[in-house]
């Protein structure tokens, strides 16, 4: 039999998982979908979230997954092939391996994934000297030898935003042209960040630790901390088949409430455009179930919207009959 929910979450991160503890408390039969394979598993910690300061993605899961068991929450460990809109009111979400689940509502907290750079070493580092976000990870990059890998606006975007730690960046595009237009090199010459065409042959680790990074040529620049501005994609191609809106980026377009263009059909977390920060994504969570709990109420439990305010010019002007 398939099984039927109020409310399927696919993503088990702190969007899907802040959602899926609200929609509990709500008295929804909910169920998390996860695929085990967060963006950020081996980060050395998360930085900036309330009361969590520093602490690893596998702990904040596992004790966001134990609050949610609490509350009834309901976990398939498992990959969602395909999203299906059955109805308006009704959607399957089949899993690989032929297990389908249907669920009136559904949220999308599926994430985004970084295309990472084939360069050999450098996996051995990240979570640790390697980073995609200036913004959890600059602080630790403050005062010391920076390289920005990439091009183009992206590139220069990010070095700028590190100047609030470090004044020692260079950008490398590892072997691709730069990419750049005379406003963006006047400002990195105003910085003396400079720009290193060359191909980068391999990150020298130590431990997890940068100490180098050699180029083709020989050139070795010391490096303590590495960020890489290049292109992510959305985790699964779920949004898509639901045929909801996307930006240019594939991200879903949602509104205030993070209510998708499909109806019933919401979106949290890095899979929608702004910060991808852990704690905006538990936060958008949040919102999300507030909105998916009032679309679940009933009609015969809800008030009428009340009536439009009525303007002191409309309320003061003379009848037509008079």
């Amino acid at each position: 039999m398939t099984p039927k929910f109020d409310v399927a979450v696919v993503g088990g991160g702190p969007a899907g998982l802040c959602a899926a503890l609200w929609l509990a408390r709500y008295m929804h039969k909910v169920v998390v979908v996860d695929s085990g394979d967060p963006r950020n598993w081996e980060t050395r910690g998360i930085n900036g979230y309330l009361g969590h300061q520093g602490i690893r993605s596998p702990d904040l899961r596992a004790i966001g997954r134990a609050e949610c068991a609490k509350f009834g929450v309901e976990f398939i460990g498992g990959i969602v092939d395909q999203a299906i809109n059955e109805t308006g009111e009704l959607f399957a979400v089949c899993l690989r391996g032929g297990t389908t689940i249907e669920a009136q509502r559904i949220l999308l907290a599926i994430g985004i994934k970084d295309v990472w750079p084939a360069i050999p070493g450098l996996e051995s580092c990240y979570g640790e000297t390697v980073h995609v976000c200036p913004d959890c990870d600059g602080y630790d990059a403050r005062g010391k030898k920076t390289v920005v890998i990439g091009k183009g606006r992206k590139a220069v975007g990010m070095a700028l935003n590190l100047t609030t730690w470090t004044r020692d960046i260079v950008i490398c595009t590892n072997g691709r042209d730069p990419d750049l237009d005379a406003e963006q090199c006047a400002k990195l010459d105003g910085l003396n960040i400079p720009v290193l065409s060359a191909r980068i042959e391999r990150v020298v680790p130590q431990g997890k630790w940068i100490y180098s990074l050699e180029l083709e040529g020989g050139m070795q620049p010391d490096c303590d901390h590495l960020f890489f501005a290049l292109s992510q994609r959305p985790a699964d191609d779920l949004g898509a088949q639901l045929e909801c809106e996307r930006d240019e980026d594939g991200q879903i377009v949602v509104d205030e409430h993070h209510h998708t263009s499909v109806e019933h059909v919401w979106a949290a977390g890095d899979i929608t455009p702004g910060p991808q920060l852990a704690i905006v994504a538990s936060a958008a969570g949040a919102v999300a179930a507030l909105s998916i709990h009032k679309s679940l109420v009933p009609n015969e439990r809800k008030l009428a919207p009340a009536n439009p305010v009525t303007t002191l010019e409309s309320a003061t002007a003379p009848s037509s009959s008079g």
